[in-house]
């Protein structure tokens, strides 16, 4: 899938919320769309995604990787993964039938 194929809920809680923090990050939720069957799928493989790198031992090389050797402050991006992981769990709330998409 998409990005484009998110509804607009997951699209707000994940890409527009890491793009608010850095554009880099953005790029990183955005190229995880394509292994994805459904807005679901999505967010669970977000999900699986940050607490990847929240448990990463070299988290400080991992940002290095994600913001092409430009990575921001650690507690700021600590921060940011800890929103959208927020976020996620509020649009999992919403039944799939009742969130928006734009087809």
């Amino acid at each position: 899938m998409d990005t484009d194929d998110l509804s607009n809920e997951t699209y707000e809680a994940v890409i527009l919320t890491a793009e608010r923090f850095n554009h880099d990050l953005t790029l990183s939720f955005g190229c995880l769309a394509s292994e994805c069957k459904n807005d679901n799928d999505y967010l669970l493989k977000a999900e699986r995604l940050i607490k990847r790198w929240q448990k990463d031992k070299y988290f400080d090389e991992l940002m290095d990787d994600i913001f092409f050797g430009n990575p921001p402050n650690r507690e700021d991006f600590e921060n940011a993964l800890s929103d959208i992981l927020l976020n996620i769990n509020k649009v999992r709330k919403i039944p799939v039938k009742e969130r928006t998409f734009e087809f």
